[in-house]
């Protein structure tokens, strides 16, 4: 099968999601747009315009309705999904790193960044009342001074955030009050991307540490490790299927000096259970910076350094 090419980025692609239909797939990159495809041809249904610097989240609700968008130019925002309006803009002090709507849509984390002496924060808006967003105040803001948060996902139920930082440790943040609910130090490095199972009662980690580990996403017990040789930057879970895709490859800076076999920019499929590695695809020039399931666990999508999507 060939797959379909996305091109539809100037720079280097940051992450990509799924709809819960998986009829649509939206893609952000180190460019200001945000761009929604049909998965099924690839053809580019649209673009959410007004960021002014690169943009490193995405996230849409259950129902497709909105669209929450992370970015550089130190603001997340709040789109309409089918027009392209932006309904909300909420202004930080630093560049929004992670961003999602919980279960019911209603209530958005956002993370910021650690840079030009401000702190990492982790912010909660609910977005049934207009007075936080016009005032720009989260209901729970968490400062995370130890260690930027580098990743997040909603964990089941809407009640935390399970969080990725920069040395490696996962933390369930409470969606009311706040505070640090479970631990878990298995990686040695910095966190690229976590992503949850379907049922969202298992999340996978990706490390710089070149391993991908699954956890439990109540206790934050771990259950699986799958090892590599390079630095793992994406990984998700088939909802069909007792398998993971990992994609990663080396810094850009080194690439330039190994030819593409050695830079090993393969997605790259284990066995969930036996954490056995059993297929590669190729496809990317460079590494591979995120990639996603289809919701009916028959296809993949996979972006890359080099501003390209295949499906």
């Amino acid at each position: 099968m060939k797959p379909i090419l996305l091109q539809g980025h100037e720079r280097a692609i940051t992450q990509i999601k799924y709809n819960r239909e998986g009829d649509l797939l939206f893609s952000v990159a180190k460019d200001p747009v945000a761009n929604v495809w049909y998965s099924v041809n690839g053809e580019r249904l649209g673009t959410y315009n007004g960021h002014t610097g690169a943009v490193w989240c995405v996230d849409v609700d259950w129902d497709t309705k909105n669209v929450l968008t992370g970015s550089a130019d130190n603001s997340c925002r709040l789109w309409d999904c089918e027009t392209g309006k932006q309904l909300a803009l909420l202004e930080t002090s630093s560049a929004v790193r992670t961003c999602g709507f919980d279960f019911s849509g209603n209530i958005i984390m956002f993370s910021t960044d650690k840079q030009m002496g401000y702190q990492c924060f982790l912010n909660y808006f609910d977005l049934r009342d207009p007075q936080q967003i016009e005032d720009n105040q989260p209901y729970v803001s968490v400062p995370c001074s130890e260690s930027k948060i580098t990743s997040a996902v909603w964990g089941p139920l809407g009640e935390f955030v399970i969080a990725g930082h920069e040395n490696g440790e996962i933390n369930q943040f409470s969606a009311k009050s706040g505070e640090i609910l479970k631990k878990a130090k298995e990686h040695t490095k910095q966190i690229n991307d976590i992503q949850s199972s379907v049922d969202l009662t298992m999340v996978i980690s990706a490390s710089k540490d070149c391993t991908a580990k699954l956890f439990d996403s109540t206790n934050l017990e771990h259950i699986k490790t799958f090892k590599t040789e390079r630095p793992v930057n994406s990984a998700a879970i088939s909802p069909i299927m007792d398998h993971v895709v990992m994609g990663g490859g080396q810094e850009a800076m080194e690439v330039t000096t190994t030819s593409t076999r050695i830079g090993k920019f393969e997605a790259r499929f284990f066995h969930a259970a036996y954490e056995e590695e059993f297929g590669r695809v190729k496809g990317h020039f460079g590494p591979i910076n995120c990639v996603a399931f289809h919701p009916d666990g028959k296809s993949y999508s996979s972006g890359g350094e080099d501003g390209e999507i295949t499906i």
